[in-house]
């Protein structure tokens, strides 16, 4: 493979991981949507789409592989390559995660805990996707390390939000077999959707990291 041609196909790669980002984001979003409205049809979309990303990331993975073995990169070249396939694995997970919204979804009757606001930590967990992948596009190694820090952020939110579940449950009256079963899926559905959005901000670090360690050469977000 020419140089100039090795530099086109570096290039596109970098162009397809941030496009893959773009899709992943509108389906973290429509996710979300999807909960907050109680949408089953846009629920179905976010489902049915995961296996366009799967295949998504399949090509890219390929392309990565074949970058390594075509030609022997130098070493800033091997550290793009090798974070690129680090952070479209984590923009899958996050596709993955957007498909558990859209099944809680399908399962969701009605919102019983109106002071957790699942919306407002699941922009915040788009802000930092957006700004992650603005930080690989642009190699800013400055809000990488800052992404650490509003994780720290996120984190606090889901303590919070779980904290607010529990002691709901604990306060209420429940009168029924039936009652207690629903409130128990209800609240089961929400854990698991406070507990997703966090491992959407833990990817979104992930990507931080692999930026950091591609354009620096330094490790010290990855764990």
């Amino acid at each position: 493979m020419a140089r100039q041609s090795y530099q086109e196909k570096l290039t596109e790669l970098r162009e397809d991981v941030l496009y893959m980002s773009e899709v992943v984001m509108e389906r973290l979003r429509m996710g979300l949507d999807a909960l907050e409205q109680k949408d089953e049809s846009l629920a179905q979309e976010v489902i049915e789409g995961d296996g366009e990303i799967n295949r998504m990331y399949l090509d890219l993975e390929q392309d990565c592989i074949d970058l390594l073995a075509l030609q022997q990169p130098v070493a800033s070249d091997l550290r793009f390559i090798a974070a690129s396939f680090k952070i479209i694995t984590d923009l899958e997970r996050i596709a993955d995660l957007a498909t558990n919204l859209g099944e809680y979804t399908m399962d969701a009757e009605q919102d019983l805990f109106p002071d957790v606001d699942v919306q407002e930590m699941g922009d915040l967990t788009l802000d930092m996707l957006e700004d992650a992948m603005i930080a690989y596009d642009t190699e800013n190694t400055d809000t990488c390390r800052r992404l650490a820090s509003r994780d720290d952020e996120l984190d606090e939110f889901a303590e919070r939000a779980s904290e607010i579940v529990v002691r709901d449950l604990i306060e209420r009256e429940l009168e029924s077999p039936d009652e207690v079963e629903r409130i128990l899926q209800d609240v089961s559905r929400l854990l698991l959707t406070i507990r997703d959005l966090e491992r959407v901000g833990d990817h979104t670090v992930n990507i931080a990291a692999r930026t950091l360690y591609m354009v620096e050469n330094d490790d010290e977000l990855i764990y």
